[in-house]
């Protein structure tokens, strides 16, 4: 019988080689499917800075980057396979001067400055991710708090005539009736007498004409002299004043945001109010009208549990 020699065993040399084949391979596959995720908006700040490095951390697969407008191209010029997120209202304007380009998510804007900005049409490459509360879900935050309640108070003007319409709808459909004052002058405080004559509780549109850092005063003082309560407009008016709202927060945000960019530009929502919220109140305020401390976390949970139901 012949004799065979026995196999040598690869070197070390060798097995390194195809251990960095393998390595070599395996980025570049990594390469091929990361995405590239471009953020812009008018101004750097260390706010952006922040959501930038926590989008970062949520993706590290991908290529995840901020370019200030200023240093953009015409956004045809951007490959159309970049996920494409604008941070401010001067982004959209200009990437509304152009129809071509990628598939483009707008990041926290409100009802209001879509309507401005946008009037009554949707851009087919745009998806709006709305900032403000949806009125469904604060007035469900009202009838939770504030069981009693029938008659909802709600101040308008040109700019936030157009959301009635669906907060009465909402409104009918929890048993409450919305009665409206419209309020075109501030510095007239009749309008807001008299809705707080015929109201229970106020609810407060995200119209930063009505409720700003100028109105504020008279709107809480006015109320709370009444024994009303203030819901919304947002969060911030609630450090102001205001009883609760609804929000969702950077993290909220960011678990959405990193939901949204694993599916295909393709079946983006056209716009979408979160489902990730949280629940702010006002506790000094609380206790002012009689009522016991509220439990943020508990209200939140609650909500979202009728949210779902069919």
């Amino acid at each position: 019988m012949a004799h065979c020699p026995p196999r040598k065993s690869p070197g070390v040399g060798h097995l390194l080689a195809m251990l960095c084949l393998v390595i070599g391979g395996w980025l570049s596959s990594l390469s091929t499917n990361a995405a590239d995720i471009l953020l812009t908006g008018a101004e750097d700040s260390p706010g952006v800075q922040s959501f930038i490095q926590a989008l970062r951390e949520l993706r590290p697969g991908d290529q995840v980057r901020f370019q200030p407008l200023v240093d953009l191209p015409a956004p045809e010029k951007l490959d159309d396979d970049t996920r494409l997120i604008l941070l401010d209202l001067p982004s959209l304007d200009w990437r509304l001067q152009d129809p071509e380009g990628p598939a483009t998510l707008v990041m926290r804007i409100s009802r209001l400055q879509a309507r401005q900005h946008l009037g009554d049409s949707l851009p087919p490459y745009l998806s709006l991710l709305w900032s403000d509360p949806p009125l469904d879900r604060q007035l469900r935050l009202t009838r939770l708090l504030l069981p009693q309640v029938k008659r909802v108070g709600v101040l308008y003007d040109d700019h936030s005539e157009f959301l009635l319409k669906e907060l009465r709808r909402a409104a009918y459909t929890l048993g409450l009736e919305v009665v409206t004052e419209r309020w075109d002058n501030t510095h007239d405080s009749r309008p807001l007498q008299t809705l707080l004559n015929n109201s229970d509780v106020l609810l407060g549109l995200d119209d930063p004409d009505l409720f700003n850092q100028k109105t504020a005063k008279n709107l809480l003082l006015s109320s709370y002299s009444r024994q009303l309560a203030l819901i919304g407009p947002n969060a911030g008016f609630v450090r102001a004043g205001s009883l609760a709202s609804t929000y969702t927060d950077q993290g909220d945000w960011l678990v959405i945001l990193d939901q949204l960019l694993d599916q295909p530009p393709a079946t983006w929502p056209r716009t979408l109010y979160p489902l990730r919220f949280k629940v702010s109140s006002n506790p000094q305020v609380a206790r002012s009208l009689g009522m016991e401390q509220i439990n943020e976390a508990s209200v939140a949970t609650l909500l979202a549990e009728r949210e779902r139901r069919p």
